[in-house]
C-alpha cells in the first residue's frame, strides 16, 4: 500500500492551482441521470471518488467519457449521457466505497420511478444516517423499504411535489431531494435546507439543464417540477476545502504562497478563524495569497455552512499544534471525527480530548514519525503536520488522500516541500 514520505521544515512558497470541487463534482455527475441528453462538466478533478462515481454511472448504462483539455494538466472534461441507461440498481461493491453513492437514489426515482441502491460507505467518521433522504423522498410519494442492505424504492406514478422540512441541516439530503424534485409533478419546497456553495453549484447546473429552482444558498429552496431536462454544459466550482487545506499548510510552515483559482467568498468562517490565528490572507487577481509569521491559538467550532466546515477541522487542528497558547476545537457535525488526534500526538502534539472538544496547547516543534491515516481529512492533517515536523514522517494508508486531493504531493513539491509518494 502506498505511503507518503515527508521531510519537514521547509516553508511553502510559490503557487498552487486549486482543483474543481470533489463535493460538487460527485453530485453534478449524479444529476446526469435526470436527462436523456449529454451533460458536459468541465474542471472535473482527477480523484478516486470521481472514478468510483463514473464506474457507478457506467454500471447503470450511462455513457461516460473523460477528456483532458489542452494545456490543463489536472482538470478534466467529463461528458455523461444517460439516454442509454438500462439499469436502476446501484450495486454494493461500488456504493460501499463512498458516501456520495446514495445521491443516485433521488434522480433514479424521479426519472425512472424506481431504484435499488445499496446503503452507502465512505469515511468512518460517524453514523451519517440516510433517514432524512428516505423520509423526504417518501413525502414526495416514494414507497421505500430496506431489504438486505439495499434501499428499494418505487414511485409508479412518479414523484409529486411537497413541502419538506428537515429536522436538522443535511447537505446530502438537500441535494438528493432537490434533484428528485426537478422532475416531480408540481412545487416542492425544502425548508431548513443546507446552504453550502456546492448546493448552489448543483442548482446552477440543474437550471442550465432546464430545471426551475430558486432559493439555493438560503434555507428555503423552491423547485417547480418540469417534464424533462435537456443537454447542458457546466464548470465545476473551485474546491473550497482544498483551498482551506492548502492555506493551512502554507500557514503551518510559515510560508508565503498564492492559491490560484481559489474562491475566498466560499470560505468566510475558515478565513476568519485563520486570520484570528495570525494568518495574513489577501485577495489577488484570480485567487488569494497566504502568508504567516507567528501563530496564536484560537477557538473553532464546526457548524453547518456558513459556519466553520467540519471538513477543515482536522487541518485546523494540525495548524494549531505549533501556535502560541491554547486552542479549543469543538466538533458538532460528526461524533467520531477526532481519530487523527492519537496520530498527531505521536508527532509531539499536546492535545487533550473532552467529549466533542479538543484542547490543543501549542508546542515549539513537532517531530517526524510514522503515522496512519484514518479518513480523508485526517490524512491531509497528518501531511500538514509532517510538513512542519523536524525530521522524517511517513503517512500510511494514503488511499484516503487519493479520494479527495488531486496530485497533492506534486502540488506541495512545486512549492518547495520535501515530499514523495512511495510504493508500499
Amino acid at each position: 500500500m502506498d505511503k507518503v514520505r515527508i521531510i519537514g521544515g521547509t516553508p511553502l512558497k510559490g503557487e498552487i492551482r486549486i482543483s474543481g470541487a470533489k463535493n460538487a463534482a460527485l453530485k453534478l455527475m449524479c444529476a446526469s441521470i435526470l436527462s436523456d441528453h449529454a451533460l458536459i462538466l468541465d474542471n472535473v478533478p482527477r480523484l478516486a471518488d470521481i472514478r468510483t462515481t463514473a464506474q457507478l454511472l457506467d454500471s447503470l448504462g450511462i455513457g461516460v467519457k473523460f477528456e483532458a483539455p489542452e494545456g490543463e494538466a489536472g482538470a478534466q472534461r467529463l461528458t455523461l449521457t444517460a439516454g442509454s441507461l438500462n439499469n436502476t440498481v446501484a450495486d454494493y461493491d461500488i456504493v460501499r466505497k463512498m458516501r456520495a453513492g446514495i445521491l443516485v437514489l433521488g434522480p433514479l426515482l424521479a426519472k425512472y420511478h424506481k431504484a435499488r441502491v445499496s446503503l452507502p460507505g465512505g469515511c468512518a467518521i460517524g453514523t451519517r444516517p440516510v433517514d432524512l433522504h428516505l423520509k423526504g423522498l417518501t413525502q414526495l410519494g416514494a414507497e421505500i423499504e430496506l431489504e438486505s442492505g439495499y434501499i428499494v424504492a418505487a414511485a409508479p406514478q412518479g414523484l409529486v411535489g411537497a413541502d419538506v422540512t428537515f429536522p436538522f441541516v443535511s447537505v446530502g439530503a438537500t441535494e438528493n431531494l432537490m434533484m428528485a424534485a426537478t422532475l416531480a409533478k408540481g412545487r416542492t419546497q425544502l425548508f431548513n435546507a443546507a446552504r453550502e456553495p456546492e448546493i448552489v453549484d448543483l442548482a446552477n447546473c440543474l437550471i442550465a439543464m432546464g430545471a426551475q429552482i430558486t432559493g439555493a444558498g438560503t434555507d428555503r429552496i423552491v423547485i417547480e417540477g418540469v417534464d424533462a431536462l435537456h443537454a447542458a454544459q457546466h464548470t465545476v466550482m473551485a474546491d473550497r476545502i482544498e483551498t482551506g487545506t492548502y492555506a493551512m499548510a502554507i500557514a503551518a510552515t510559515r510560508g508565503d504562497a498564492t492559491l490560484v483559482g481559489a474562491l475566498p467568498e466560499t470560505l468566510g468562517a475558515a478565513i476568519e478563524a485563520m486570520q484570528a490565528a495570525g494568518v495574513i490572507i489577501d485577495a489577488v487577481p484570480n485567487g488569494m495569497r497566504i502568508r504567516c509569521g507567528a501563530l496564536v491559538g484560537t477557538d473553532v467550532m464546526t457548524e453547518p455552512y456558513p459556519g466553520f466546515p467540519t471538513d477543515l477541522q482536522a487541518q485546523m487542528m494540525a495548524l494549531m499544534t505549533t501556535a502560541q497558547g491554547a486552542s479549543m476545537l469543538t466538533e458538532t457535525i460528526f461524533e467520531n471525527r477526532f481519530m487523527h488526534v492519537p496520530e498527531l500526538s505521536r508527532m509531539g502534539a499536546n492535545i487533550n480530548l473532552h467529549g466533542r472538544s479538543a484542547m490543543v496547547r501549542g508546542v515549539t516543534r513537532l517531530t517526524g514519525a510514522p503515522v496512519m491515516a484514518t479518513d480523508l481529512r485526517a490524512s491531509v492533517a497528518l501531511v500538514i503536520a509532517g510538513l512542519v515536523a523536524q525530521g522524517e514522517t511517513f503517512v500510511n494508508r494514503i488511499y484516503h488522500l487519493d479520494r479527495g486531493y488531486e496530485r497533492l504531493d506534486l502540488k506541495l513539491a512545486a512549492c518547495g516541500a520535501q515530499i514523495e509518494r512511495m510504493a508500499g
